[in-house]
């Protein structure tokens, strides 16, 4: 089959699947790309077939099927897929023989709850899921990241006290410098998050004490929840908002995003005050910069499919 378009979408992943066939070396290259998925047979260096499905659509769900005749005549079959959420592989036939498999044993089929997504998509005539908003956000998102493991590095080297600070001053340096820069580096929850940030530098200046500093990721929190529950009262059109900037899904509903993300920030908030009474600073930490983040995950994951259903259902 050769049904890829002329011009591919940006590519996010590649990966090479290699086998021999009569004594040649042989390879299929998938492209996981922001439109679909393309591959390509190879062998020695000749391109035998192409195939492409779309990010969303019926066809989306398909396996691809690389279909080529040898020199000796007989027909070599390829059947390319994923075999789970991360991870694709390949099956090899000849003449309908099977001769090889990348992942031995594995079904090459998209996972049940992929399928379903696409069905979805299909179902209300516009992709769900849209990568390229992660994509548009991949510097605001990276940003993000860096803010934190700055804050954890200061901490460690210096105090509590200092690395707020420090975080406060990166917070400000990042709005000015987004007004000489092109590029979006701080996101669509830019000026609440500095805010955030200059409460929280307020409070270690007010502060000496560490373990009060240690409750300001309480107190702070308590703010940020009491922020998103508002305007999520008012239907989500500003955080609610600018927070689903950094979620790839499309039947977002706004305000139930706003809630969910304010009943999340109390529960954070809340974790954040046991752990400040039941363990040392060196365990909270280690907590608030590489702990938490799976716990929020985990919740925020959750408020958005709760969010999702009413989206769908709109």
């Amino acid at each position: 089959m050769d049904n890829a378009p002329p011009s591919p979408g940006r590519r996010m992943w590649r990966y090479n699947r290699p086998f021999k066939i009569g004594g040649k070396h042989a390879f299929v290259a998938i492209d996981s790309c922001l439109n679909g998925m393309f591959s390509r047979l190879m062998i020695d260096g000749a391109q035998g077939a192409q195939d492409f499905t779309p990010v969303a659509g019926p066809d989306a769900i398909r396996n691809h099927r690389l279909v080529t005749t040898l020199a000796d005549g007989r027909v070599l079959e390829v059947e390319a897929g994923y075999i789970s959420w991360l991870n694709t592989g390949i099956a090899v036939r000849v003449d309908g023989a099977l001769v090889h498999e990348s992942h031995p044993g594995r079904t090459i089929a998209l996972p049940a709850r992929a399928a379903k997504l696409v069905a979805q998509q299909t179902a209300a005539g516009k992709p769900a899921y849209d990568v390229g908003k992660l994509r548009d956000n991949r510097y605001a998102i990276g940003v993000d990241i860096a803010l934190g493991l700055v804050f954890f590095i200061v901490a460690k080297l210096t105090d509590l006290r200092t690395a707020a600070l420090v975080g406060a001053a990166a917070g400000l340096a990042l709005v000015v410098a987004q007004r000489f820069v092109k590029v979006d580096i701080i996101g669509g929850m830019a000026l609440f998050g500095v805010f955030m940030l200059l409460v929280s530098a307020g409070f270690a200046i007010a502060f000496s004490d560490e373990e009060i500093i240690k409750q300001r990721s309480t107190i702070v929190g308590l703010i940020g929840a009491t922020a998103f529950l508002l305007d999520g009262a008012l239907g989500g059109k500003i955080l609610g908002r600018g927070i689903s900037r950094y979620i790839a899904y499309t039947d977002l509903d706004e305000r139930r995003l706003a809630i969910a993300m304010g009943l999340a920030g109390l529960a954070m908030a809340m974790t954040n005050w046991l752990v400040v009474k039941l363990t040392s600073t060196d365990v909270w930490l280690f907590y608030t910069t590489f702990v938490d983040i799976f716990l929020s995950i985990g919740l925020i994951l959750f408020g958005v499919q709760w969010a999702r259903r009413k989206g769908r259902e709109a």
